[in-house]
């Protein structure tokens, strides 16, 4: 029986906003991934039969199709096509899903999956344009719950979601400050001990100089400091910017194949997508479906949670895995065990491959055989995927 396995993994450091990754254009950043896979794997690109790439603000430097752009940029051989899309927060981990979905179906040998977003050179919502992504049709569903905005472009949003949930599961503003300082000190201690050296692909910049750690863990903040910060979707509310991922930028790539293709041209699998499954959830909310996600993939896949040895729940904001724990009974010292997206950031498109590539390599240097991955996303969907170690 045909599998889809993974080949390679690589991301950039993740940039903080405005930060060292902000004179790169996303297509060389995206370039700069797809080159240093090959450099990781050895694989030919010529023998590339899609690179299908996430990125959420697909306008200005990111419009006209990122993954045809990135391969060009690449200098990999024109015969090489590239599709973009967007599954919000998620896309790149959807990228990787459809690549998987590609090879075992026998419509491509292999695929690369990946994702890139600079939020420092196109903004979040950029790609809304004075524009109404909500029809009259959505909005007259929605109107008078809670947590819609009457009158705004933007009426679903995901700060006020994360306020909703926090009051749902009943989690304080100290609950949610201890989280977040937690995934500072993760992402600290991992920094420290070299665990992200070898998925990380350093960047030269235009000055000469090179972009090599991931600039978003903050090492002097505290509970104090936490504590401070404003709240800045509800007057009396518990979520703050220091609860919440960092706008960033960054990419990451991953080389999928079958086993079999991989063995006949000498390349060494990591890990087995074991199973892919996206589920939806309320909008309103918008990012509560990780919780149902995690059911369907661990149901499909035959699994319990206590046989995952790794959970990667993306830290859009605090409340998000706080709230996956309480349903799922998980153990929380499994989770996020490098820090999450409010200490490493969220380039939004790119944060799915960045994730995986960053559980990867725990399950390889902790010989963990499962390894769980979910992230919420706009519109209230999320993506799942539990992988095996080969």
């Amino acid at each position: 029986m045909s599998d889809a396995v993974i080949v390679g993994a690589v991301r950039t450091p993740v940039g903080r906003r405005k930060g060292s990754l902000a004179t790169v254009h996303p297509v060389d950043l995206s370039a700069h991934v797809l080159r240093a896979l090959v450099g990781r794997t050895g694989i030919d690109p010529a023998q590339v039969d899609d690179v299908v790439w996430g990125c959420v603000s697909q306008v200005g430097e990111q419009s006209w199709n990122v993954a045809r752009n990135a391969v060009l940029a690449a200098g990999w051989p024109e015969s090489v096509p590239g599709t973009t899309l967007d599954r919000q927060c998620g896309s790149s981990q959807q990228a990787l899903h459809f690549a998987a979905a590609t090879v075992l179906s026998g419509q491509a040998d292999l695929v690369v999956a990946g994702g890139v977003e600079s939020m420092t050179r196109v903004p979040m919502g950029s790609s809304v344009a004075g524009g109404q992504p909500f029809s009259e049709q959505i909005l007259a569903r929605y109107r008078g719950v809670e947590g819609v905005a009457e009158g705004s472009p933007l009426p679903f949003n995901q700060g006020v979601g994360a306020e909703l949930i926090a009051e749902r599961w009943r989690l304080s503003r100290t609950q949610l400050d201890e989280f977040a300082l937690a995934s500072h000190e993760k992402a600290a201690a991992a920094q420290d001990a070299g665990a992200f050296e070898g998925e990380l692909a350093p960047v030269a910049l235009a000055d000469g100089g090179k972009f090599a750690a991931d600039e978003g863990v903050r090492r002097d903040t505290s509970l104090e400091k936490l504590g401070e910060l404003p709240t800045p979707f509800r007057p009396d509310g518990v979520v703050t910017a220091g609860s919440a991922s960092q706008i960033s930028d960054g990419a990451a790539a991953l080389a999928v194949t079958t086993s079999e293709w991989a063995s006949r041209h000498g390349l060494r699998p990591l890990a087995r997508i074991h199973t892919a499954v996206v589920a939806a959830d309320d909008p309103v909310a918008m990012l509560t479906a990780p919780i149902p996600a995690t059911a369907k993939a661990l149901r499909r896949a035959g699994l319990g949670i206590e046989e995952i040895g790794v959970y990667e729940v993306n830290e859009a904001f605090a409340p998000v895995p706080l709230a996956w724990l309480a349903e799922t009974e998980a153990d929380p010292e499994r989770l996020n065990p490098r820090g999450g997206a409010i200490a490493l950031g969220h380039p939004l498109g790119g944060s799915g491959a960045r994730i995986m590539t960053t559980m990867l390599a725990h399950m390889r240097d902790n010989g963990i055989r499962y390894g769980l991955q979910t992230m919420c996303e706009g519109g209230g969907m999320a993506n799942a995927t539990i992988v095996e170690l080969l």
